[in-house]
């Protein structure tokens, strides 16, 4: 059964820690400010697209009831279905974009304070896809993923990375877009918006001399940590068990396509082994073995694994596990994917304000309880008089205070590489007698 949201939910709720000036600038940044009076400004179809994804289950037309989002009018109080869709195709995806931008920076650098590893704050860079509607025209802009055998998906998909900071589960920053475009093109100008004094893990899928060379060298004090690969070669600078100096050279091809690349380039080597026992080396851009101890660059290693789940969190809790994204056009698409982030770290910085006052990690707390309680008291808030809005939020927090997670959560089953599909359907014992 899907839920229904129970009461008229008041805005100021919602919209407390989103500076009204914020959305304010986005519009008029992006020359989507409403000029004359609508039924529905602009302002408040950018509530109506961060509330489809915090109410996944919902129609537009109830989510938009349900939060009062029109304009009162005595002659026609009712607003169409159509207005609505056609609203949100005015709005475009530009506004919600620049608020993004704006809102994560803020938030983020808020939650950063007091939460820095030897004076780095510290984030990772992940990737995900995301299916869309099957029209022709998300086809002809995301495309989909093809097989082999030919075969092509059949619906079409986005390609997203993001910039999520490691002490919080915030997401900085974020880049889509079509299905077929190299992860390492997403991953360049990702990297470009990394903050100063900062440390970077990637997975080894992005290990590239040009990607991190581009973080290491742009900015000041731009660290990055990866795995190497099993097939990298580099000549050992020095002897030190477990620890040590390597140089490895710049492919030529990588330096036609960026005459600027060196001919080589140096990191430093540590060797570790998994909980599973697997041998694994560390590469990373931290050169000095006294300030950042090898012990310690391996548990922020460790630390990285534990972004994979912002992802499920995002697909599974908050879209509700939805396979398919609900917009019909490129445009709105976009739109929908920067409301969901907005939406996202909405929750995840009520859990690390949550996590001030109660003086935990912000990540020990849980998301699906989070966003359970927030859906919760958004709705119990609309009810009450204003001045028992605030009472409510400690209420909530204190609620939420009581559902620590025991213990950190890690990976409880090794990586399986999944089955291809066939090019021939595979007969079964049944078919064969």
């Amino acid at each position: 059964m899907r839920a229904r949201i129970g009461h008229h939910v008041d805005l100021t709720a919602l919209s407390r820690s989103v500076d009204v000036d914020w959305i304010s600038q986005a519009l008029a940044a992006t020359g989507k400010a409403s000029v004359r009076r609508r039924k529905l400004p602009a302002e408040q179809v950018v509530w109506l697209v961060i509330a489809l994804a915090l109410y996944r289950h919902q129609s537009i037309a109830d989510v938009a009831a349900h939060l009062s989002l029109a304009l009162p009018d005595e002659v026609n109080p009712d607003i169409a279905k159509s207005a609505l869709t056609q609203a949100r195709q005015r709005l475009g995806q530009a506004p919600l974009a620049q608020l993004f931008a704006i809102c994560a920076a803020c938030w983020d650098e808020r939650h950063q304070n007091g939460r820095a590893w030897r004076g780095l704050t510290r984030y990772a860079v992940d990737g995900s896809t995301l299916r869309t509607s099957d029209s022709e025209e998300n086809r002809a802009h995301f495309g989909a993923q093809s097989y082999t055998s030919g075969v092509v998906a059949s619906y079409p998909q986005l390609r997203l990375l993001t910039l999520t900071a490691l002490a919080t589960h915030l997401v900085r920053d974020a880049v889509f877009g079509a299905y077929d475009t190299n992860e390492m093109l997403y991953a360049k100008s990702l990297v470009d918006q990394v903050p100063d004094h900062s440390l970077t893990v990637f997975d080894k899928g992005f290990f590239s001399a040009s990607l991190l060379l581009r973080l290491q060298t742009q900015g000041t004090q731009r660290h990055w940590l990866i795995p190497a690969k099993a097939n990298c070669v580099w000549e050992r600078l020095d002897q030190t068990p477990g620890d040590y100096r390597v140089r490895m050279k710049v492919s030529p091809q990588a330096r036609q396509a960026e005459p600027g690349l060196p001919a080589s380039w140096e990191a430093r080597a540590i060797e570790t082994t998994t909980r599973h026992g697997k041998k694994r080396i560390l590469l990373t851009s931290l050169m000095d073995t006294k300030a950042y101890p090898a012990k310690d660059i391996v548990h922020q290693y460790e630390e990285r694994w534990r972004i994979e789940t912002s992802y499920r969190e995002l697909k599974q809790e908050l879209l509700g596990s939805e396979l398919t994204l609900r917009s019909g056009t490129p445009e709105t698409v976009c739109q929908e994917v920067w409301g969901a982030l907005l939406a996202y770290n909405l929750v995840r910085l009520e859990m690390a304000e949550i996590a001030v006052e109660a003086e935990v990690p912000p990540t020990q707390l849980s998301f699906t309880a989070t966003l359970h309680y927030l859906r919760q008291e958004w709705g119990w808030m609309a009810i009450e008089a204003p001045g028992k809005i605030p009472a409510h939020l400690v209420r909530l927090r204190n609620r939420l205070g009581d559902l620590l997670l025991s213990t950190k959560r890690g990976r409880s089953c090794p990586r399986v590489v999944k089955t291809l599909p066939r090019k021939y359907d595979q007969r079964t014992v049944s078919a064969l007698k």
